[in-house]
């Protein structure tokens, strides 16, 4: 009775193999059957089709049978076919001689809290663009005063001074020739670094070769600079990809590889793309020193952060994986029919 009367959780029983065999008014409250619409079906109508094509549901009660008790947070369905996310613990049920009887399952709505939780990251998270904005700025600005207006500076002064040598109306070539040998090399290291500044906006060969040749050109520019092992597998084949699917790809692998060389201490990488019949798939894995992934304390989680609204805003899926010691896995899925270029 006091189990029934309770109206903010959904506490029911399931028998040895997952079928629902008690049903409380939170459970009605919260998923929307009643109990005479959900006594004996399979527990995995809870879940949501991508949880179950992995089997999450066997999973979690062959977990809670080995471990006594476990403990989840996802997304769970409704009767109506709306999801919601769940705190869900699987408690196993025995009998004295130790034998299986079943399961009781609680499960709590907690979407309000996520969405607390959503709009707090995201207004810290328009707090740290608006902060990187002016940082970059900065950043462009000290460039272009330190290094281009130093250049200049320098190249007009050779340029005066090849300008005298002219005008003298002398015949001394050599002197000539080394004066304008100087002002090409200027030419040529100005040239450079502006094609450098340019390419930390938006890399030319984004557009000029493509994601993968990129994607190479990134992994080229981290091998040589901090010494680590890469390797770029692309799978999937040549690509043909939306200016904006190919930029965010493009900055995710680029936002990886910088939190690999900021703080994973890690001696190689592992970067791989390949094709589903309907997702582009995007793999990062490098074997650094690992972390505990938590997004609400960490300066750090603003990159992940970051990386999850670039996901998010082509309505693709992200998930990171790691632990201390274990390395850091990254892994991407973006919906074909959003980012290629001839969907658009």
């Amino acid at each position: 009775m006091l189990v029934d009367a309770v109206q903010d959780y959904a506490i029911f029983m399931l028998d040895r193999l997952g079928h629902v065999v008690s049903w409380n008014r939170g459970a009605q409250s919260i998923k929307g059957y009643t109990a005479g619409e959900i006594v004996g079906q399979h527990f995995s109508v809870f879940y949501t089709p991508e949880d179950i094509a992995i089997r999450k549901p066997e999973t979690e009660l062959a977990l809670a049978e080995a471990e006594d008790r476990i403990e989840d947070e996802g997304w769970r369905v409704r009767q109506d076919g709306s999801q919601f996310w769940a705190n869900v613990t699987i408690t196993a049920i025995r009998a004295p001689d130790g034998a299986l009887q079943g399961f009781a399952k609680v499960t709590r709505d907690m979407t309000d809290r996520l969405r607390l939780i959503d709009l707090q990251h995201t207004r810290a998270l328009s707090a740290h663009v608006q902060s990187a904005r002016e940082e970059e700025r900065a950043r462009i600005a000290r460039e272009l005063h330190d290094d281009l207006g130093q250049q200049l500076i320098a190249l007009k002064m050779d340029v005066a001074m090849l300008d005298r040598v002219l005008s003298h109306g002398t015949d001394d070539s050599r002197l000539s020739k080394s004066r304008t040998h100087l002002v090409q090399d200027k030419i040529d290291s100005i040239i450079a670094s502006t094609r450098r500044l340019a390419g930390g906006l938006r890399p030319s060969m984004l557009d000029d070769l493509g994601l993968e040749a990129a994607i190479e050109w990134l992994a080229g520019e981290s091998r040589g600079r901090y010494q680590l092992v890469i390797s770029v597998n692309n799978l999937a084949g040549p690509l043909d990809l939306s200016a904006t699917a190919a930029t965010a790809v493009f900055r995710l692998v680029q936002e990886a590889l910088n939190n690999v060389t900021r703080h994973a201490q890690a001696t190689w990488v592992r970067i791989e793309m390949r094709l589903t019949h309907d997702h582009l798939q995007l793999d990062i894995e490098d074997n650094g020193k690992g972390t505990t992934i938590d997004r609400n304390r960490s300066k750090d989680s603003f990159g992940l952060l970051g990386m999850q609204e670039r996901v998010h805003e082509l309505q693709g899926r992200i998930a990171f994986e790691s632990a201390p010691s274990d390395g850091f896995r990254i892994h991407v899925e973006l919906p074909l029919d959003v980012v290629n270029r001839k969907t658009q």
